[in-house]
Order: C-alpha cells, then sequence, then structure tokens
C-alpha cells in the first residue's frame, strides 16, 4: 500500500465514529397527559410532582425522553376533564391517567380516547365502567370503613350521633367512603352511634367550613364528624365552635391538615398515596408503552395509614417532599413513616 492509499485508509478510519454517530437511532420519546381533579387541592400537586419524578426516574434507568402533560382545571370540572382528555388523546399521547370528578361525565371521554389507541388509568377516582386499563388508589369502602373505626374510638365506644362531611356528592370515590361509614355506623348501632346526615358542599375549604360549623351550631348534640375529605382543614378556624363539641377524623394528611392534630382538634387523620398517584400511573402507563406490559391487577391500591400526634411531625416532612419543598428524591410512600415507638 503506497503512502497515498494509507493515508486514505486512515482518515476513513477517523471518520468512521462520526459516520456511526449520524446514523444513531434517535432516543425513544413518550408523552403522557396527567388529568387531576383541581390544581386548587394540594393533594394533586403532590400528583403532579410524583408524576414527574417519575419520569425524571424512568428516563435515567431506559435511557429514553418523557414529558408529563399537565392538564387539571383550576377548580372541579368534570366536562373540562373530559375536553382535556380528547385534547390529549388528539395529540396522540402514549397514555392518560385521571381523576375522575364525575365517572359518568368521563367514562365516554375515556372510551373514545382507548379507541384511538391512547391507554387509560385513573387514581384516587376511578371510572369502573369505562375501558381504562387500570386504577391506583384507595379502596374507598375500606377507607370509609376505617375512617368510622377511628372516629368511634376517638369518642371512646360510647356511642353519639356522627355527622358526615361528604364533598361532592357526583365523585364515586367519595361517595364509596360514604357507603362505607354507613355500614361502619350500623355495625356499631348497638353501642349507640347513629348517623345525623350526609352534608355536601363545594370542594373549597371556605365552603367546607362553613358547613361543618353551621351544622354544628343547628345541633350541637353532634358528637362526632366522619369527614371522607379534609377541605376545612385547608383553612385556619375551620372548627372554632366545633372541636370543642365532637371528636373529628378525616381524610387526608396535608401540612395544614396535620397541625390541626398537633393542635388536639383533629384525633386522627387518615393517609392517601398522593404523590403514588402520579408516580405508579405514570409508571404503568411507561410500562404499557415501552415495554408492552399491563399491571397484574386492575385495580391497585395501598396499605392505609393513621396520623395522630404521636407521628405527626414525620408526616409533615413527608408532605414537604411531595409538594416539592424539600428533597423530592426519595420522596417515599406512606409506608414509609412508622407510627411513635413502634
Amino acid at each position: 500500500m503506497n503512502r497515498r492509499n494509507a493515508l486514505a485508509v486512515f482518515a476513513l478510519a477517523l471518520s468512521a465514529p462520526a459516520l456511526a454517530g449520524d446514523h444513531a437511532p434517535p432516543v425513544k420519546s413518550y408523552q403522557f397527559g396527567v388529568v387531576a381533579k383541581s390544581q386548587s387541592n394540594p393533594v394533586f400537586i403532590a400528583a403532579r410532582t410524583g408524576a414527574m419524578d417519575a419520569a425524571k426516574d424512568l428516563e435515567k434507568k431506559h435511557g429514553v425522553q418523557i414529558r408529563i402533560n399537565w392538564q387539571t382545571p383550576t377548580n372541579e370540572d368534570a366536562q373540562l376533564q373530559a375536553q382535556f382528555i380528547e385534547q390529549l388523546a388528539g395529540l396522540g399521547v402514549d397514555g392518560i391517567t385521571v381523576s375522575c370528578s364525575d365517572a359518568n361525565v368521563l367514562t365516554s371521554a375515556i372510551d373514545a380516547a382507548v379507541a384511538k389507541g391512547v391507554t387509560v388509568v385513573t387514581f384516587d377516582s376511578d371510572a369502573p365502567r369505562s375501558r381504562r386499563m387500570a386504577y391506583y388508589g384507595v379502596n374507598d369502602e375500606e377507607c370509609g370503613r376505617k375512617l368510622m373505626q377511628e372516629l368511634a374510638k376517638a369518642m371512646g365506644d360510647k356511642g353519639g350521633k356522627v355527622a358526615v362531611l361528604a364533598g361532592n356528592q357526583n365523585a364515586p370515590n367519595l361517595q364509596l367512603r360514604v357507603k362505607g361509614v354507613r355500614d361502619e355506623i350500623e355495625k356499631l348501632r348497638d353501642k349507640g352511634f347513629t348517623l345525623k346526615d350526609v352534608y355536601y358542599h363545594k370542594e373549597t375549604a371556605a365552603d367546607a367550613a362553613a358547613r361543618v360549623q353551621q351544622v354544628q351550631a343547628a345541633d350541637p348534640e353532634i358528637a362526632g364528624w366522619a369527614m371522607v375529605g379534609g377541605w376545612p382543614l385547608f383553612t385556619q378556624n375551620a372548627l372554632d365552635g366545633v372541636y370543642d363539641k365532637a371528636k373529628i377524623v378525616a381524610v387526608d394528611a396535608l401540612t395544614e391538615q396535620i397541625k390541626y392534630v398537633q393542635a388536639g382538634q383533629v384525633q386522627t387523620l387518615i393517609v392517601q398515596d398522593c404523590y403514588g398517584w402520579g408516580y405508579k400511573t405514570v409508571e404503568m402507563l411507561f410500562n404499557k408503552a415501552h415495554l408492552g406490559e399491563e399491571p397484574r391487577r386492575v385495580i391497585n391500591t395501598f396499605e392505609l395509614k393513621t396520623v395522630t400526634k404521636d407521628n405527626a411531625s414525620e408526616y409533615i416532612d413527608l408532605w414537604k417532599k411531595w409538594l416539592g419543598e424539600g428533597d423530592k428524591k426519595d420522596a417515599p410512600s406512606p409506608s414509609a413513616p412508622k407510627p411513635a415507638g413502634k
């Protein structure tokens, strides 16, 4: 080989990596839509944090790109949620995860998205008659039963008149929780527990607090409140005129709500995996889109935990991570904090 040919071969060898790079396969990318109930409720901000963290973790693990498309009404609006699902499906996203404000309204929107080839999962509030692939959240009837069990314990198992704060009457998850409370009260009837009534309201802190105070003032003999959502506890002085007359147990345990426990105005809070609503369902959608894998179960639930004065500070730290106020890298599920002394 003469000198000229040798140099040509050498130049070709040097250019080979660059040529190979020019033809390297593009990084695979995915887009998942997240449609929560409302941006005004912090539990769904935790779900958004979970979804974003799942995307980052999956990108690192699989060498892909993932975009989270957050489409959530400012306040609850099932019709607007349905529009968001339709728009996301029209964009050709790889999957949608949704918390249903009204299953009757959203079932057709979910089914239409699935018909277009878009995988849909639900979290927090299901649409069980839809074609969604899976659900992640609490077992709502079990949650209602647990709520009433904790309230009975707080009331000393001595019986009394119980009121139920129930939020949106059309939300299927809340209706199931109310059913669980009713069923448990029926079991406790021989101990003297009775149901005063179920009270629905607009799901804002101000409306919920006003409802509780009005009902309690009208009937001071109410001895316990089973709140299937912790709406009033997002505002200050929500329980004035109530906490000194009745025991209170509520679902959800955000920082503002936990302060009521620390102050002794609320006895127990039931914890939901709000961070996991986003994290787990984005994982489900990715596994379906990238790996072709579906969850082993359609209904995926988590163990219910409780917050009391004994472990309140642990959950405040957890919520700082869930809301992006602390280091989210190792944000755990609610199974991580252990009650004091255990």
